[in-house]
């Protein structure tokens, strides 16, 4: 009797025979590199192909560094000045982590404030109708072949109105990137095998570091975010995956100082002493969302340390 493989059991064979590959997928430049940045730079290492996904040019962003001169580069007060920098930016973290990056082409929405919150700009990424915001993204899935996916849980991590969409095409597109029917046009169909959502900011790693950084004498910088989560109740999201990243902490924040409009490197993401959280937190964390192949048994409390769990061939990355 001849077995036809599935989909995935083709997906799986591949695995066992090509590099593994990782997509990641994130909303605006700088945003790869606060989130899943040191995981990214270990695969790299490792001999996965990665390639980061950038749904929006970062247009409508604002200027978040204080000691950013915006003087020195010209046309920072228009939508396209601001997009070729952070293009600049962007190709500078890539660089960085090792990773390949590629655009999707969408305009970012920006963050709406006010109350009641004004409407969305007409055109932005937020607005685009599901299927042809997912559309580039099936076509990238199906070129690049990616066994393991990441993206944003259905809140976006936080309300940002791309940051959501993101979530949206991601799952869209694992969904339907596989199946021959959907997105005729867009090559030939390919179906990831695991999906997770990037765990940048847990409540468990901000109250461990504040912690420690309170016990050694210093300054936390997370104070008010556990005060302020506690007091709202805020429900945690299930935290599946821990991947030790500690040796790859220094690409990560040569990622993060790459996005000079964005990050003060006496800011916020450099607050905590790297020898204080290669002691407390030397983790990145996920949350397995979706996956098309059996995963090893774990014990009770166990979390996986490997996004490829389940995909590589004898616990070893493909030659």
């Amino acid at each position: 009797m001849t077995h036809t493989l599935t989909h995935t059991e083709e997906t799986v064979s591949a695995a066992q025979r090509e590099p593994l590959r990782l997509m990641a997928v994130h909303a605006h430049p700088d945003d790869e590199s606060s989130k899943g940045a040191a995981t990214m730079a270990r695969y790299v290492a490792e001999g996965v192909e990665v390639l980061v996904v950038t749904c929006t040019g970062g247009e409508r962003g604002d200027i978040l560094n204080p000691s950013f001169d915006a003087s020195a580069h010209a046309g920072l007060d228009t939508p396209e000045g601001m997009s070729a920098l952070r293009r600049d930016e962007m190709a500078a973290a890539a660089a960085a982590l090792g990773v390949r990056q590629t655009w999707l082409g969408f305009v970012d929405s920006g963050l709406p404030e006010g109350d009641p919150l004004p409407p969305l700009p007409e055109g932005c990424f937020a607005l685009v109708p599901i299927e042809d915001a997912a559309r580039p993204l099936v076509e990238l899935v199906r070129a690049f072949r990616p066994h393991v996916m990441t993206t944003y849980d259905p809140s976006g991590g936080y309300p940002h109105p791309d940051h959501i969409k993101c979530h949206e095409v991601s799952m869209e597109a694992f969904r339907s990137a596989g199946d021959p029917e959907r997105y005729p046009g867009t090559g030939e169909a390919w179906e990831p095998l695991k999906l997770y959502y990037d765990h940048g900011f847990s409540m468990a790693r901000i109250r461990a570091v504040h912690e420690a950084m309170e016990g050694a004498g210093l300054e936390s910088p997370f104070g008010e975010w556990v005060e302020s989560r506690t007091a709202r109740e805020i429900p945690e999201r299930q935290v599946t995956t821990r991947v030790a990243v500690a040796k790859f902490f220094a690409q990560r924040d040569a990622a993060l100082t790459a996005h000079a409009t964005q990050i003060d490197p006496e800011g916020f993401f450099f607050a905590v002493p790297r020898d204080l959280e290669v002691d407390v937190w030397p983790w990145e964390e996920f949350e397995l969302a979706e996956s098309r192949v059996a995963l090893p048994p774990l014990g009770e409390g166990e979390l996986e340390d490997d996004l490829f769990a389940g995909i590589r061939v004898n616990d070893e990355v493909p030659a």
